[in-house]
């Protein structure tokens, strides 16, 4: 399961990279987890960042039990659920994150995180999926769910599943309405090795109520085991 990721860049920089309006309220994110309010861009609207909830909204989550907060979507579950292929026809959406995080088990009761990113440090985009409800007081509430794949050689170090970044040409194919549903299956896969890499990170990074900049720093092994760096 991938439940962590950040999006630090500036509204210039999204702007830019997305071909995107960038709200005002838009803001860097540095721990993004689910039940959050964070930016995606629709192939309904494809031009502007909406906010949607990950997964679920924190009301609504409350009276749900874990399996049913819908954070991520196997890529290889398309081909068993045909609800999934409706939204895959209908709902698509991108995700905008320049990395996220997986923890690896270096004992039975420690795991360290690591914070994964492209080489040239850029910004990319997972593919996904969004919804649309009603709440129990009759307000919409828009979620989405993110697509993961198995691992490429180096995410699997650490963990067996990543979310799926699309290369630059495929964010816009993905979004586009006229698709067809072969190729956009053809997309979901691990994005290169060669192209990532990854470093440890403060353990803070499991405190969803912490969203702050010393997170994405690199953070020595030895620091791992609760111990403050000079930047918490």
């Amino acid at each position: 399961m991938i439940d962590r990721y950040s999006i630090t860049a500036s509204s210039a920089v999204l702007r830019e990279r997305f071909s995107v309006d960038v709200p005002d309220f838009y803001h860097p994110r540095f721990n993004a987890a689910p039940t959050q309010l964070l930016p995606v861009i629709t192939s309904a609207a494809a031009s502007g960042l909406s906010l949607f909830y990950w997964g679920t909204s924190p009301e609504w989550s409350k009276n749900k039990v874990p399996s049913e907060k819908m954070i991520n979507v196997r890529a290889e579950s398309l081909e068993e659920k045909p609800a999934l292929k409706k939204a895959l026809r209908k709902n698509r959406c991108i995700i905008p994150a320049d990395g996220f995080y997986c923890w690896k088990k270096v004992g039975k009761k420690t795991s360290i995180p690591y914070r994964f990113v492209l080489n040239n440090k850029d910004p990319f985009a997972f593919a996904g999926l969004w919804e649309e409800f009603e709440d129990t007081e009759g307000n919409e509430i828009q979620t989405f769910m993110v697509f993961t794949q198995e691992s490429n050689p180096l995410v699997a170090q650490v963990h067996d599943r990543m979310p799926v970044i699309l290369s630059r040409q495929n964010e816009k194919l993905w979004l586009d309405p006229a698709m067809d549903e072969g190729s956009l299956i053809g997309m979901l896969t691990s994005y290169p090795a060669a192209a990532m890499t990854h470093y440890p990170v403060s353990p803070g990074i499991s405190d969803i109520k912490l969203d702050l900049a010393s997170l994405i720093i690199p953070t020595a092994p030895a620091d791992q085991h609760g111990n403050l760096t000079l930047f918490d």
